[in-house]
């Protein structure tokens, strides 16, 4: 019988290969996925700050960098590990499993999007139509800035976004 850790441990590691797939780090280099699948899989999920969106970016910065640190490659493709590590904590947050064990709910208004060429597309052409807004997503400031934009679209907040008090 497997006993409760090892089956939220295993949960975590299935939840890290589901939610990182092939498409989501296509073209990023030999060895990238199974690396960061199992990057994802090891990460400390009870040590997610909770306390504020600031401790929370934090935390997401230092996993990012420590990824880009895991891969069997020379470039730091950081738009794909910060990638990578949104889709995780977004499926993660949708596990049951885990989002009780780990009480990810308490941060579910803090998570990023998680950033590729469809998405980016979908923002700046959103941006041009609202504000003429140019938002390349390739560097950490960029994301920075593009997130804020996200967040005041139409005037709500990812909260309001979440309550359903947008359309």
């Amino acid at each position: 019988m497997m006993k409760p850790r090892d089956f939220i441990e295993t949960m975590q590691r299935m939840t890290a290969v589901t939610a990182v797939g092939p498409s989501a780090l296509r073209g990023q280099g030999k060895g990238v996925l199974k690396a960061a699948q199992l990057y994802l899989g090891s990460i400390n999920l009870s040590e997610i700050p909770t306390a504020t969106p600031e401790e929370y970016e934090d935390w997401l910065d230092t996993h990012t960098d420590t990824l880009l640190n895991t891969l069997p490659i020379r470039n730091r493709p950081w738009g794909a590990a910060r990638k990578a590590l949104n889709l995780f904590m977004r499926d993660a947050l949708y596990n049951q499993y885990l989002n009780d064990h780990y009480g990810i709910r308490k941060i579910e208004t803090w998570l990023e999007v998680p950033l590729d060429s469809a998405v980016a597309k979908g923002l700046k052409k959103r941006g041009e139509e609202i504000e003429h807004v140019r938002l390349p997503y390739n560097t950490p400031e960029n994301l920075d800035q593009g997130l804020r934009w996200i967040r005041c679209l139409n005037g709500k907040s990812i909260q309001e976004t979440n309550d359903g008090e947008q359309a």
